[in-house]
């Protein structure tokens, strides 16, 4: 028998509903191109509207959103945008904001929270001095992936922006943009509207294809003359698409459908992050009081055992395993697939198809797992 698959790599190895399926499959579309698709006009006017912004713009990728996002706000040579050293954007988007925007990315140290510090901020952005760039941009992930899918305060939000606000700081005004890919996550854990996290922030990209479970697209939200611009830019980095409106439809029953159900995945989440806890390993570890969203981030404490050993090991099914019972309901062994890189912890996530009984399944495996290495290593 074929071993139960676990996917917990990542919220983007979610599945299309079968909702968004159905009205993919009938969705009226148009020429995106010429503004003729009437379901990306919906989704978009829908997005913006829930954001309590003027419009916005379907992009294939949060990816293009951000770069779409630093481009328009740092239109001149020149320019600087300040991002966490922790962030999406610096990390993990191929330095697109140097080599095709030719905007310098400066970082700042991300805190365990996600947060960075707002007097550090403040020392960093330039001044009317001809030898450097110009600040112009500050970005914000929300929530923090690499951070453990924390969820920003309103208190910093409040008070970055109050900053910024503020007459005579910096040479010219400073734009704050989100990286809002799992901003309805934030909005769940929070009890607030997505419209409140986003209250002064000028722009928000937020992702349909990650926890939202729409297979492809994100949308870029701002002001008219915003998008506008933003539009433009889209074209000369090939994401003007034509007949997308049966992707743009898979975003309507996101907002939908899937939207009020995070909770039951930061739920899960927290599932799993206490049945590791309770196990009082002295191997791998979690933080309790940081699970905040749909991301785990398992600690590995042992120094003979790296992440991606931890990782391997889960994805692998032994015999003495299935002997011991470590199987699903029909006997079979239990494939657990992680998120580890060369990080000192693996990353799991959640999603709208990972249910009670997967959870019980990937609570079994790490269980039996961590346990053995407990018995290799009794203590640090």
């Amino acid at each position: 028998m074929s071993p139960s698959i676990v996917d917990l790599r990542s919220d983007t190895v979610s599945q299309p509903t079968a909702e968004m399926r159905a009205r993919m499959a009938t969705a009226i579309v148009g020429d995106d191109v010429y503004g003729e698709d009437p379901t990306i006009n919906e989704l978009e006017a829908k997005t913006a509207a829930i954001f309590g912004k003027e419009a916005g713009l379907f992009v294939p990728s949060g990816t293009m959103g951000n770069l779409l996002a630093i481009m328009v706000h740092c239109h001149k040579r020149g320019t600087e945008a300040l991002v966490g050293d922790l962030s999406h954007v610096f990390l993990y988007e191929q330095g697109g904001a140097s080599h095709l925007a030719g905007v310098q990315l400066a970082t700042l140290k991300n805190e365990p929270d996600g947060t960075f510090s707002l007097a550090e901020l403040r020392r960093r952005i330039r001044h009317d001095d001809y030898h450097e760039p110009i600040t112009s941009l500050v970005v914000v992930e929300n929530t923090h992936n690499i951070c453990g899918g924390k969820v920003i305060p309103l208190a910093f939000l409040d008070e970055l922006a109050n900053l910024l606000r503020q007459p005579g700081v910096g040479c010219a005004p400073i734009a704050l943009h989100m990286d809002g890919a799992r901003v309805f996550n934030a909005a769940a854990a929070l009890g607030v509207s997505v419209a409140r996290i986003c209250r002064d922030f000028d722009s928000v990209s937020i992702c349909f294809s990650k926890g939202l479970s729409a297979p492809v697209g994100s949308v870029l939200v701002g002001s008219q003359r915003f998008i506008s611009q933003a539009r433009r830019l889209r074209k000369a980095l090939g994401g003007g698409m034509r007949q997308a409106g049966i992707l743009a439809a898979a975003g309507l029953v996101a907002l939908e459908e899937v939207v009020p159900l995070l909770g039951k995945d930061h739920e899960r989440t927290k599932r799993i992050a206490n049945a590791i806890h309770h196990l009082q390993s002295p191997n791998i570890t979690v933080d309790l009081d940081t699970v905040q969203s749909n991301i785990l981030l398992i600690e590995i404490k042992r120094s003979e055992l790296t992440a991606s050993e931890f990782g391997e090991r889960l994805a692998q099914v032994e015999h003495q395993e299935l002997e011991t019972g470590v199987t699903d309901k029909d006997g079979s062994g239990i494939i657990l697939k992680a998120s580890a890189r060369d990080w000192a912890f693996a990353r799991v996530v959640l999603y709208h198809q990972v249910d009670d009984e997967q959870v019980e399944l990937a609570i079994k495996k790490l269980t039996y797992v961590i346990g053995q290495y407990d018995q290799r290593w009794p203590r640090l």
